[in-house]
């Protein structure tokens, strides 16, 4: 079984693409190639090394870009609520009352009054 590289990648391509393989179907995997000759059984292994590195490295970056959309979305919520609290308390400084905060800033007096206390 004698593979170049091309052909090893359209092979993986399918792989990834169409084949999930149960646990069952992965274990009977693994039974063929261990009844492989040795030669054969390592270019096999080999495959399925580079299916599995691939699929981690897939998974890895997805992870990574799940992280950073939700990093940004936290990031910019509390970046809102300094920004919220900070112009809460200049109003405050300049003497407008709590209510009248409230009303400009479109919250609950509750919610001044709380982080004027942070």
């Amino acid at each position: 079984m004698e593979l170049d590289e091309a052909r090893q990648r359209l092979l993986l391509g399918f792989f990834e693409t169409y084949v999930k393989l149960s646990e069952e179907e992965e274990q009977q995997l693994q039974r063929e190639v261990k009844a492989m000759e040795t030669k054969e059984r390592e270019k096999v292994l080999e495959l399925i090394i580079s299916y599995e590195q691939k699929g981690r490295k897939a998974g890895w970056e997805e992870g990574m870009k799940r992280g950073l959309q939700q990093g940004i979305k936290q990031g910019m919520k509390q970046g809102m609520k300094q920004g919220m609290k900070q112009l809460i308390r200049n109003m405050a400084r300049k003497g407008m009352t709590e209510k009248d905060i409230a009303q400009l800033v479109d919250l609950p007096v509750e919610d001044v009054r709380a982080l004027l206390e942070e």
